[in-house]
C-alpha cells in the first residue's frame, strides 16, 4: 500500500523537496493534498503533476485562477485559511507534512492530530508556540510526530532502540550562519541579501534569516524540549560550521551518538516519510577519505542575542516562547522589507518579551491571544 501524503506548505522549500522525494519513489508514496499561501502558479504545476485529491490556496484572491487552471482535472480546489483546517481532517491521507512556515501552521496541525494523522513536522513554530498542548494531544491520539528538521531528525534517529536508556543531554549543532565570527559593528550594516546567503543549507527566506540571527537554533531548543520530553538544562547548542554532524545525544553513561551526513534536507524528509523503513536513494554521500577537519565552538550569544533570548523563553516557559516567536516573525518580516536593520530584530524580540504579560500555564486560546498581542506590539515598533 502506498502511503498517502498531504503537504501543507507545498510551494516552500520543504514542500518542494518533499515532492521531489515522492516523485523519486512513486511506488511508495502518493500525494493527496497540497496547500500554498499565495504561489498559485507553482501550486497549479504541482497539482497537474501529482494529481492530488484536493488543493488549498490560502490567498482567496488567487482562488479563481487556480480553479480555472485545474478545471480539466478532478482536483478539488479550496481557498482561505479555514480551508486548511477543513482539509486537514479529510480521511483520504495517512501523513501530514507540516511545512507551513510560522505560527500559521499550528491550527491545521492540531486538526490533523485530532483526526489521528501521522505528522512529519517541519514547522518548528507549532511546538514553540504551544508544544505542551500539541504533544499532549498527540499522546492522547497515539499519533506519531516525526521531526523533519535535520537536527531533530538526527536526535530522533539516535534515540531509536534507546527507549529504556536515560538521556543526559542533547547537543544541537548550528552552522553559525553567514555571519559566524562577526561583531555588532559589522552586523549593523547587514542587508537582507547577505542574510539570505546561507553557507550550507538551501532554505526559505524566513528560516535563512532566523539562521543568520541564531533564532532558528533558539526555536529548535524549544522544539526539542517538547519533542523529546527534556528539561531545559538538558539541551545544549554548539556551533559546527561544516554541518556534517546534525546533532548528538549523550546518555547517562557518557556515550554519545551522532547522526552525520552531507547537508541535504531531502534525507530527513525521506526518513520521516518512510519511517520506520530506510529506503535507498542517490543522494551524495559524505566521503571520510576526502574529509577536512570538523570544528566545534561555543555560540556568541552576546552578539547573537536571539539565542540567549530563546534560552530565557525556554527556561521561563508559559507563553514566553509564543511571544518570542510572534515578535520574531514580525521582526523578520520588517527586515526582509528593508524596514529595520539586522540588529533591530533582536531588540524587537527583547522588548516584546518585556512588554507582554507572562502567563504560566496558558490555554490554547491564551496562546492565540499572546501571539496576537506580541505581533501587534512588534508591528507598532516598525509602524507596519
Amino acid at each position: 500500500m502506498k502511503k498517502r501524503i498531504a503537504i501543507f506548505g507545498s510551494t516552500g522549500s520543504i514542500g518542494t523537496q518533499a515532492l521531489d522525494v515522492i516523485a523519486s519513489n512513486p511506488d511508495k508514496f502518493e500525494v493527496e493534498i497540497l496547500t500554498a499561501h499565495s504561489n498559485d502558479k507553482l501550486l497549479v504545476q504541482q497539482a497537474k503533476k501529482f494529481n492530488p485529491n484536493a488543493v488549498v490556496i490560502v490567498n482567496e484572491s488567487k482562488y479563481a485562477a487556480v480553479k480555472e487552471a485545474l478545471a480539466s482535472t478532478d482536483v478539488k480546489v479550496f481557498a482561505g485559511e479555514n480551508a486548511l483546517e477543513e482539509v486537514a481532517v479529510f480521511d483520504t491521507y495517512d501523513m501530514m507534512v507540516a511545512a507551513i512556515v510560522g505560527f500559521a501552521g499550528l491550527k491545521s496541525t492540531l486538526k490533523a492530530i485530532e483526526s489521528g494523522k501521522a505528522i512529519a513536522l517541519a514547522n518548528k513554530e507549532t511546538l514553540v508556540v504551544a508544544g505542551d498542548i500539541v504533544m499532549q494531544r498527540a499522546v492522547e491520539k497515539r499519533v506519531p510526530v516525526i521531526p523533519v528538521d535535520s537536527e531533530h531528525s538526527a536526535i530522533f534517529q539516535c534515540l531509536i532502540g534507546e527507549t529504556r536508556n536515560k538521556i543526559e543531554k542533547v547537543v544541537l549543532t548550528a552552522s553559525g550562519g553567514p555571519f559566524l565570527g562577526k561583531k555588532p559593528n559589522f552586523l549593523v550594516n547587514v542587508k537582507k541579501e547577505h542574510a539570505l546567503q546561507h553557507p550550507n543549507w538551501n532554505m526559505g527566506a524566513k528560516i535563512s534569516v532566523d539562521s543568520a540571527t541564531l533564532m532558528n537554533k533558539g526555536l529548535e531548543m524549544i522544539e526539542a524540549r517538547w519533542l523529546f520530553n527534556l528539561h531545559p538544562e538538558q539541551i545544549q547548542v554548539i556551533v559546527h560550521p561544516q554541518s556534517i554532524i546534525h546533532s548528538m545525544v549523550q546518555f547517562e553513561d557518557g556515550s554519545i551518538k551522532a547522526q552525520m551526513g552531507l547537508p541535504d534536507m531531502k534525507l530527513p524528509i525521506q526518513y520521516a516519510l518512510a519511517f520506520p523503513v530506510r529506503i535507498p536513494n542517490a543522494f551524495p554521500r559524505y566521503d571520510f577519505s576526502r574529509s577536512s577537519s570538523l570544528h566545534f565552538e561555543q555560540p556568541d550569544i552576546k552578539t547573537f542575542r536571539n539565542l540567549a533570548l530563546a534560552g530565557e523563553a525556554l527556561h521561563k516557559g508559559g507563553n514566553m516562547p509564543c511571544v518570542l516567536n510572534a515578535a520574531n516573525e514580525i521582526a523578520v518580516y520588517g527586515f526582509l522589507r528593508n524596514r529595520i536593520g539586522f540588529l533591530d530584530m533582536m531588540e524587537m524580540v527583547e522588548r516584546a518579551m518585556e512588554k507582554i504579560p507572562y502567563i504560566e500555564k496558558p490555554s490554547l486560546e491564551e496562546y492565540f491571544e499572546s501571539d496576537a498581542e506580541a505581533r501587534n506590539f512588534a508591528a507598532s515598533l516598525i509602524h507596519i
